[in-house]
């Protein structure tokens, strides 16, 4: 299951938006602190989880680290509200790789063709970042990852070439001090390895 949240108290007061997937929200239902979402089909795609601090403890602004204890606390409250209970995949979604091959792409004069080391697997990853190059360490949004923009990462095709993944920069991840320049985050070897979770 793709689980993923945010919060945010500043902006939206004491509420733990949470996603099952994707999908629009055509109606919803309130139980108690929980407000159920589905979309076209009925399906449940999502809570809004009032009062949350009553409920998450160190909850972050932004983008939530889904950990074990997290989905304990989200079950927690299904099961006192008699609603099914959800999992997550807790592998790894953003990755330290270094790109090993790089060439351009057959349709564009922009874009770029990269075979992205992961640790335990090699991608193929379309990029137009002008600062892409063979050797760098960079940030891998894998398929699955939600970046803080609420934008989820899924298989995509570039102009017929295929992609998985995004090679990210500064600015996508909302890092404190991000350049307003355009260019992916080039990572310091001596600070990263390859393979390694890349946590923001």
């Amino acid at each position: 299951m793709l689980l993923h949240a945010f919060y945010n108290q500043d902006g939206i007061g004491d509420v733990l938006l949470v996603r099952l997937g994707q999908g629009n929200t055509v109606r919803y239902e309130k139980n108690n602190d929980l407000v159920i979402l589905y979309d076209e089909n009925n399906k449940v795609i999502g809570y809004n989880v009032l009062s949350a601090s009553i409920y998450f403890e160190n909850l972050n602004t932004g983008l939530v680290k889904i950990t074990e204890e997290f989905v304990d606390s989200m079950n927690k409250l299904l099961q006192a509200n008699e609603l099914e209970l959800v999992s997550s995949d807790f592998s790894y979604k953003f990755i330290v790789g270094q790109v090993v091959e790089m060439k351009d792409h057959p349709d564009s004069d922009h874009l770029h063709v990269c075979i992205v080391n992961l640790g335990n697997e090699s991608t193929q990853i379309v990029c137009g970042a002008s600062n892409v190059g063979e050797g760098k360490l960079v940030v891998v949004a894998t398929i699955g990852s939600v970046m803080p923009s609420g934008m989820i990462i899924k298989p995509s095709t570039l102009r017929k070439v295929p992609s998985n993944g995004m090679l990210c920069s500064a600015r996508e991840l909302k890092l404190p001090g991000a350049p307003d320049v355009p260019g992916i985050l080039i990572l310091n070897g001596e600070e990263y390895q390859v393979g390694q979770e890349f946590i923001f």
